[in-house]
């Protein structure tokens, strides 16, 4: 089996010299990165990685804790925080919590066995004294907890921009579709800012709570088809995902109820499918590449031992399009 010191010499550098570039530390030309990698692939080395990880006392390998990644928002979210952390030297270990606070749990003792670097949380059924003992670097998407950094939209800006769309539009009785409100998220903004402004243009409203898993897509068609048979009078949805508002338009299509003529529709997120559905979704884009690359960010300089800020929000952006013209 060939060692570290068979590559050097294949090579015509140094033990030291590989052993930069396999720990990424250091200044390295490219000519020299690419004879090792060479003389690695031609030798049929394999490193170590446990013992590197012990050494170094870094293992490269982050945790990614999601929902769901079949859900078009967080299969975007996982996408971009693998990106900047191949980018960063890091591979991902990705795990979907499917809102199961038991299987979170065993995920995050799993990642502390296996010695990962840090966290990303984006899933959050745990309470919040279970995310402060991991003692590890960790890092939240739309929660708050403590002083662990964490990554939002605005999403009082988004509720904002959304609902008084609808209203510009002409709406008089606007239906709001969110999540389960009992859930400690920042997300809840969005349905916060939504009923301050309906009622700040005295506009009727409904508020519709789905259950705790806001990811059984299954449940909405029934739901959203009760809550047009309830409210005929009904001229715009707000739904806090651009999955719902999808399901309002598949609805509204099979009930005869034209979209935007009748019901003007808005989503949140502008997920890929959004441009692609008849009509075409309006909806509030969330930064999702500016957010990958901040969560990996604040999670290295945590890493690192460098300085970091814990409030990190980011702008949103009204995309207008068919459903709501």
């Amino acid at each position: 089996m060939p060692t570290i010191h068979d590559v050097a010499k294949h090579a015509g550098v140094t033990p030291t010299t590989v052993s930069r570039v396999l720990n990424n530390r250091g200044y390295i030309s490219d000519k020299t990165r690419k004879k090792v990698y060479s003389s690695m692939e031609h030798l049929n080395y394999q490193p170590n990685e446990i013992a590197r990880s012990l050494k170094n006392k870094q293992s490269n390998i982050i945790g990614l804790i999601v929902p769901d990644v079949s859900h078009p928002f967080f299969a975007a979210f996982a996408s971009q925080i693998e990106y900047y952390a191949y980018e960063n030297g890091m591979k991902v270990l990705l795990c979907n919590s499917h809102l199961d606070p038991v299987k979170e749990k065993e995920y995050i003792d799993m990642m502390r066995g296996n010695r990962v670097d840090g966290i990303i949380m984006s899933s959050h059924t745990l309470e919040t004294e279970q995310y402060q003992n991991v003692q590890s670097p960790i890092v939240t998407f739309d929660r708050q907890i403590g002083d662990i950094p964490y990554i939002s939209s605005d999403n009082y800006m988004g509720g904002k921009l959304a609902t008084e769309l609808l209203i510009k539009q002409g709406c008089r009785k606007i239906a709001h579709i969110c999540g389960n409100l009992q859930l400690n998220l920042l997300a809840n903004e969005r349905s916060k800012a939504f009923l301050n402004v309906v009622n700040v243009h005295n506009v009727e409203h409904i508020v519709i709570e789905t259950d705790t898993n806001v990811f059984h897509n299954q449940e909405y068609q029934k739901m959203i088809r009760q809550l047009l048979a309830d409210h005929p009078d009904l001229d715009g949805v707000f739904a806090t995902s651009d999955i719902i508002a999808a399901y309002v338009i598949k609805e509204c299509i099979e009930l005869g109820i034209k979209v935007p003529e009748q019901i003007k529709v808005i989503g949140y997120d502008d997920v890929s499918i959004a441009p692609w559905i008849t009509p075409s979704l309006t909806t509030i884009r969330q930064p999702i590449e500016d957010i990958g690359k901040l969560a990996i960010k604040l999670l290295s300089q945590q890493i690192n031992k460098e300085e970091y800020v814990i409030k990190n929000q980011l702008d949103v952006e009204l995309i207008e399009r068919a459903s709501t013209l």
